[in-house]
C-alpha cells in the first residue's frame, strides 16, 4: 500500500469513524461530522440476515442489541431506547405498533435497502421530534442513470434462505429504482443446541413449581418445529429531474413478516405489515437568501396482531379455547420544510416541522373483541408542530455549530375514562457544538445541549388485557441536558477518535415493577467511546471501537430500593483484523466483547449476565467483475450467551424466579452469492 493510499483511506475512516471492513467511497454524500458516526455498507457486509438491529450491533460499539428473535430486534444507544431515540427512514419518522416493542422503527427496513446510517449521539439534531440522547438517520440506496442491479442468494445454518434482487436505470431527466427480498429461517439454536422451543421449555422446568400458569407458555405439540420467521421486502423509487436545479423524489416501501416467534415473550406476531410512503421536492439556487430549499412528505403505516396461538395457553385442557389476540395499528404522517442559505461565513438552516401520530390497541379473545373497556390503547393521536433553525460558522480553524427548537405537542386520547386527561407539552431545545482544527491531522470538539420528548401512548395511556391501568396520564416529559467532549487524531498509520459525555435527564420516564405503571425521575448517564484504525501492513489493518456506561437514577422508584437504572449496557469492545490478499479477496476476523452485567436494576427484572467473548470469520471473493462470493462463520466456537437483559417495561416471561432470557444464537455458518451488472 502506498502512502497516497494510505492517506486516503486513514482521512475517510478518520473523518467517518468507520467500523466496517471494505471501502467504497463513491456511495456516501453525507458531509462528515465529529459528532456522527457513519455505518457504511450495511447492504454488502451484513449479507447473511435483513436484521439491522444485529448489523449495527456488530459495526457500531456505541449500539447494543435487545434480542427479541432471530429478526426485528431493537437497539440501545449509549444505554437509551424506545422513543429516546429517533429513528427516520429518508427522512420518514417510522414507529412501530407493538407496545411490547416486537416491531421497532428499526425493523421496518432491511439491510438490503440500506446505503449508510448516521448514527448522532447526544442532544444535537434540532430538526426533528423527540431526538432525546441520540438519533438514527437510515438512507436508502438511490437510483443511478446507468442500466444496472444485483441478484443475491443467501444460505445458512439452521435451514435460512434469502433471495434479494434490485433494479436500476434511467436517463439524464427520470431514474428507477426497483428491490426486493425475501427470507427466512428455522428457528436458531444456541451454544447449548437449543431451539426457541426447548429454551422455553427449559425455563419452565426451572420455574413451573413456583408459577404452574408458567407451563402454558410453552409452543404447543404441532407447532415446535414450526420456522422462526418469514420475510418479504418491496421497494420502490423514482427521481425526476424537473428543471436543472429542482428535483422530485418518489418512494414507497412495503415490508411484510409473518409468523415471527418470539419466545421469551408469552405472544407471537401473527404478521407484521408496514407500508412508507416518501415525497421530497428539492429546489437549487432560487436566489441570494436560498441555496437549497427542500419539502418532505412523508406517511408511515404498520399493521400488527400478536396471539398466543402458537401456546399451550390457547388451547388449556379441558377448559374451552382460549385465543388471546392483541392487534394493533399505528400510523405516522409527517412534513417538513426547510431553507437552507449563505450569508458570510454562516449556513443557516430554518425550517418547519409537523407529524401526527395515531396508535389503537384492542384485546379479542377466539377472535371476538373484547368489551370496550379491554382497549389496550385507545386511539391516541400525538400532534408535534415545531419551529427549528441551525447556523455553522467557520472563522479561522474553528467550526461552530448552533441549533434551536421549538416544540408544540399535544396528546388526546378516545379514553371514557374521566379521569384521563389529554397532554400538553411544549418546549425549547438547543445546543453549541464546537470543533478546533489544530491542522489537517488533529481536531477537538465539545458540545453542550437540551432536548426533550414527550411520554407516549403506552406509557400515558396503555392497559393489560385484563383491563389494569399500566399509564400514568400526568407524566412530564423528559429532558436531557448533556455535555461532551473529545478528540480526534490521524497519524502516518493509524487514527484515533476518543469523547466522554455525562446527561443529566430530568424527569426520566422509568417503569415500576413494583406498582406496574411508568413514572418519572432524575436520572444520570456517563460514557465514554473510543474508536480508531491501525494499518500494520500493505495488506493487513485493524480497526476498533469500545464503548462505556453508567447510568443512576437519583432515587429509587416508589416503593423499591435499587438506583441503578435500567439497560444500561457494560462495556463493549469491538475489534477487527482485516487482510487484503489482492483486490479481488478480502478476508475478516472480528470479535465482539462484553464484560459482566455487575450494575442492573434488579428491582425492575434485570439480572447479572455473564462476560462474554464471540469471534466472527468472513471472506470475500469476486470472480470477474460480476460475480462475487461470501462465505462466513459467527460465534466460532459456539458460546452459550446472552446480550440484553430483562427489563420489565417489556412483558416476558415470567415465572418463580428471574424472568427468562433469551439467549444467543449458537455456531452461524452461511454463504452469499452475489451477481453484478
Amino acid at each position: 500500500m502506498t502512502r497516497i493510499k494510505k492517506g486516503i483511506y486513514l482521512s475517510f475512516v478518520c473523518a467517518v469513524s468507520l467500523q466496517a471492513a471494505q471501502v467504497e467511497l463513491g456511495t456516501i454524500d453525507v458531509e462528515a461530522k465529529v459528532d456522527t458516526e457513519v455505518v457504511k455498507d450495511v447492504h454488502g457486509e451484513d449479507i447473511k440476515s435483513a436484521d439491522l438491529g444485529e448489523a449495527l450491533f456488530k459495526q457500531s460499539p456505541s449500539v447494543s442489541l435487545v434480542r427479541r428473535s432471530g429478526i426485528a430486534n431493537d437497539v440501545i444507544v449509549r444505554g437509551q431506547k424506545k422513543d429516546n431515540i429517533n429513528v427516520t427512514i429518508d427522512g420518514a419518522k417510522v414507529c412501530g405498533a407493538c407496545p411490547n416493542r416486537m416491531d421497532p422503527p428499526v425493523s421496518h427496513i432491511l439491510t438490503n435497502n440500506i446505503d449508510y446510517i448516521e448514527l448522532n449521539e447526544g442532544p444535537y439534531n434540532v430538526e426533528d421530534f423527540g431526538s432525546l440522547s441520540a438519533d438514527v438517520k437510515i438512507h436508502t440506496i438511490k437510483p443511478s442513470k446507468e442500466f444496472s442491479g444485483d441478484v443475491n442468494l443467501g444460505f445458512g445454518s439452521w435451514g435460512y434462505k434469502k433471495g434479494a434482487f434490485s433494479l436500476s436505470g434511467g436517463t439524464d431527466t427520470v431514474r428507477f429504482l426497483l428491490s426486493g427480498s425475501a427470507e427466512n429461517s428455522e428457528q436458531y439454536e444456541d451454544g447449548d443446541g437449543n431451539t426457541f422451543a426447548e429454551q422455553v421449555d427449559n425455563y419452565i422446568a426451572d420455574n413451573s413449581s413456583g408459577n404452574p400458569k408458567l407451563k402454558g407458555t410453552a409452543y404447543q405439540d404441532k407447532y415446535r418445529d414450526m420456522d422462526a420467521y418469514t420475510k418479504k421486502t418491496l421497494m420502490a423509487k423514482l427521481f425526476w429531474d424537473i428543471a436543472d436545479n429542482q428535483e422530485l423524489r418518489l418512494s414507497y416501501t412495503a415490508n411484510r413478516s409473518d409468523d415471527v416467534l418470539y419466545p421469551n415473550t408469552p405472544m407471537d406476531a401473527d404478521y407484521d405489515d408496514s407500508d412508507i410512503y416518501n415525497i421530497e421536492y428539492i429546489a437549487k439556487n432560487l436566489g441570494d437568501y436560498s441555496k437549497k430549499l427542500s419539502l418532505n412528505l412523508y406517511q408511515s403505516e404498520v399493521d400488527h396482531p400478536m396471539s398466543n396461538q402458537y401456546r399451550k395457553s390457547s388451547t388449556p385442557p379441558p377448559a374451552d379455547p382460549n385465543l388471546i389476540k392483541h392487534w394493533l395499528t399505528t400510523k405516522m404522517q409527517g412534513a417538513k420544510i426547510k431553507n437552507e442559505l449563505e450569508l458570510g461565513n454562516h449556513a443557516l438552516t430554518v425550517g418547519l416541522d409537523y407529524s401526527l401520530r395515531n396508535w389503537d390497541g384492542k384485546y379479542y379473545r377466539n377472535d371476538n373483541p373484547l368489551p370496550s373497556q379491554f382497549h389496550s390503547i385507545w386511539d391516541v393521536d400525538t400532534k408535534n408542530i415545531a419551529f427549528f433553525m441551525k447556523d455553522k460558522i467557520k472563522f479561522d480553524k474553528w467550526v461552530l455549530d448552533l441549533g434551536l427548537r421549538y416544540d408544540d405537542t399535544t396528546v388526546t386520547t378516545a379514553d371514557t375514562n374521566t379521569s384521563v386527561k389529554d397532554g400538553d407539552f411544549n418546549g425549547l431545545s438547543g445546543n453549541i457544538f464546537a470543533t478546533y482544527h489544530v491542522d489537517e491531522n488533529t481536531k477537538y470538539f465539545a458540545g453542550i445541549g437540551a432536548s426533550s420528548r414527550v411520554p407516549d401512548p403506552k406509557e400515558l395511556y396503555y392497559y393489560g388485557k385484563d383491563g389494569a391501568r399500566i399509564g400514568t396520564f400526568d407524566l412530564d416529559k423528559t429532558t436531557n441536558y448533556e455535555a461532551d467532549i473529545g478528540m480526534e487524531k490521524k497519524f502516518e498509520n493509524a487514527t484515533i477518535k476518543g469523547k466522554v459525555f455525562y446527561s443529566f435527564l430530568k424527569d426520566y420516564i422509568a417503569y415500576n415493577a413494583t406498582d406496574k405503571r411508568f413514572e418519572n425521575v432524575d436520572a444520570t448517564i456517563w460514557g465514554l467511546e473510543l474508536s480508531g484504525t491501525y494499518i500494520a501492513t500493505d495488506s493487513l489493518y485493524f480497526d476498533y471501537g469500545l464503548a462505556y456506561q453508567r447510568g443512576k437514577k437519583k432515587d429509587p422508584l416508589n416503593g423499591q430500593t435499587d438506583k441503578d437504572l435500567a439497560e444500561i449496557p457494560p462495556l463493549k469492545v469491538n475489534l477487527a483484523l482485516n487482510y487484503d490478499y489482492d483486490p479481488s479477496l478480502v478476508l475478516r476476523a472480528e470479535v465482539i466483547a462484553s464484560s459482566k452485567w455487575s450494575d442492573f436494576d434488579a428491582d425492575n427484572g434485570e439480572q447479572e449476565l455473564d462476560a462474554y467473548a464471540v469471534l466472527n470469520l468472513k471472506g470475500t471473493k469476486e470472480f470477474g467483475k460480476n460475480f462475487e462470493l461470501t462465505v462466513g462463520v459467527d460465534n466460532v466456537f459456539d458460546k452459550t450467551y446472552a446480550v440484553s437483559n430483562t427489563y420489565k417495561d417489556l412483558t416476558l416471561i415470567a415465572g418463580g424466579g428471574d424472568v427468562m432470557l433469551l439467549n444467543e444464537p449458537g455456531r452461524y455458518i452461511y454463504t452469499n452469492l452475489k451477481y453484478k451488472f
